[in-house]
């Protein structure tokens, strides 16, 4: 128990100090005026650093160190304290200095004010946590060393359910990928695995491998964009494990994505067309119809169907590319078995390739290549939705912190800011 004494004797406070195995000997303040606590330590004896048996023997005591402890009241607080040295009869007299456990050797932090730091980093920067604690810059940074790990660590998962693969450049317009492994667990928890140092598929199955013997059979499915190096890394890591029962599925919206600007692209040639084509007056109806045509048909106004019909009236190409669009999303949104949705892919593909329509010739290529892996999407209705949003919390932290070079620290603030509030708070 901690008691702190204001001007006058009754001006007194008792508060719980909450770190083990110390007696309190002596608070006062230096000229700032923080707390300084003195303490001993109320163990006896320790373990030799060196063959581990149990020590009796006191020697004396070691060098005076002081570690700064949560604020107390605004102000800051530093325990101060001489830890015990113990001598070891049985390696030559060789001593060994008492460690405790509220507090690591060479930390100028308690374990609890670590702690402390970092849940004030969660969300936050080093920076914003070194003013507000009136604390330096790399004294935080190293806090951020000492309580989270640079690489996963996998004695905390029992399971790892459905992975999820996708890239993010560091620094914009460089193109120097890093590429996001998470998992999302049965229970819904994203958690983050890794943050590799490039997208190859060596540097992928690198990673596969990496994972236990143990968590590798709970390893279902893995969700990713159409990156032919996350595939081949993961089919050869299913291929080179029996054990190991692996479905690689082409996430829908990636695929959305390449079909929707088939379209796009076509709006945007028919538009210019129609603007050097048709006088000012008839053409301004279809001027901002952008968005318009991007909607999905069942999500349009009846005002809006009637200004689409009306460009369609003048633009027949857009409009069956805006027809094979809207099929096949409501292909995705049918309840098709694999085997099923195969066959409507295939017959779509047909129909596009007799009409002629080529602004969709590379989607058409990528079907091909890539159409077990999007098929695989109507077994279990899985998608990369989860690794889409922790994008967006990569590029909210990279512009909180000015930019993130390193991988280690990447993989640092996002498991901060993922599991910061579950691991300490």
């Amino acid at each position: 128990m901690l008691n702190l004494q204001g001007h006058k004797s009754r001006d007194m406070i008792s508060l719980p100090l909450d770190i083990p195995n110390i007696s309190v000997k002596r608070v006062s303040h230096n000229e700032h005026g923080d707390y300084i606590i003195t303490v001993e330590s109320t163990l006896a004896g320790t373990r030799c650093q060196y063959c581990g048996r149990e020590l009796k023997q006191l020697h004396g005591h070691g060098r005076w160190i002081k570690v700064r402890h949560l604020s107390i009241l605004g102000r800051r607080v530093y325990i101060r304290l001489r830890p015990k040295q113990y001598v070891c009869p049985h390696c030559g007299d060789r001593i060994t200095t008492q460690k405790l456990s509220w507090y690591e050797s060479r930390s100028p932090h308690t374990k609890a004010y670590d702690e402390h730091l970092m849940r004030s980093l969660v969300n936050s920067t080093v920076e914003d946590v070194h003013h507000k604690e009136r604390l330096g810059y790399d004294a935080v940074v190293g806090a951020l060393k000492r309580s989270v790990n640079n690489q996963v660590d996998w004695a905390t998962f029992t399971e790892l359910g459905v992975l999820g693969i996708d890239e993010i450049a560091l620094t914009k317009g460089r193109k120097n990928y890093v590429a996001i492994i998470t998992t999302r667990q049965a229970d819904g928890h994203v958690a983050i695995l890794a943050v590799l140092p490039d997208r190859k598929k060596k540097t992928v199955r690198q990673f596969m491998e990496s994972i236990p013997p143990r968590l590798r059979p709970t390893l279902n499915t893995v969700c990713t964009d159409m990156w032919d190096g996350y595939a081949k890394a993961v089919q050869e890591f299913a291929a080179a494990h029996p054990e190991v029962s692996l479905v690689v599925v082409t996430d829908r919206y990636h695929v959305a994505k390449n079909y929707r600007e088939c379209v796009d692209k076509v709006r945007k040639r028919e538009c210019r067309r129609l603007k050097q084509a048709l006088p000012e007056t008839e053409y301004e109806p279809f001027k901002g119809l952008m968005w318009l045509v991007r909607k999905n048909n069942q999500d349009l106004t009846p005002e809006e169907r009637v200004k689409l019909r009306r460009l369609f009236e003048y633009t027949p190409e857009l409009k069956l590319a805006y027809t094979f669009r809207e099929e096949l999303t409501a292909t995705f949104e049918m309840p098709l078995t694999k085997a099923q949705a195969e066959q409507r892919l295939r017959k779509w593909a047909a129909k596009v390739r007799r009409y002629g329509l080529s602004c969709f010739d590379t989607f058409l290529t990528t079907l091909d290549n890539w159409l077990d892996e999007i098929a695989n999407y109507f077994t279990a209705r899985l998608n990369s939705g989860f690794v889409e949003g922790l994008n967006n919390k990569i590029k909210t932290l990279k512009r909180r912190c000015y930019g993130i070079l390193r991988v280690s620290t990447l993989f640092q603030r996002l498991y901060l800011d993922l599991e910061g509030y579950r691991y300490f708070a």
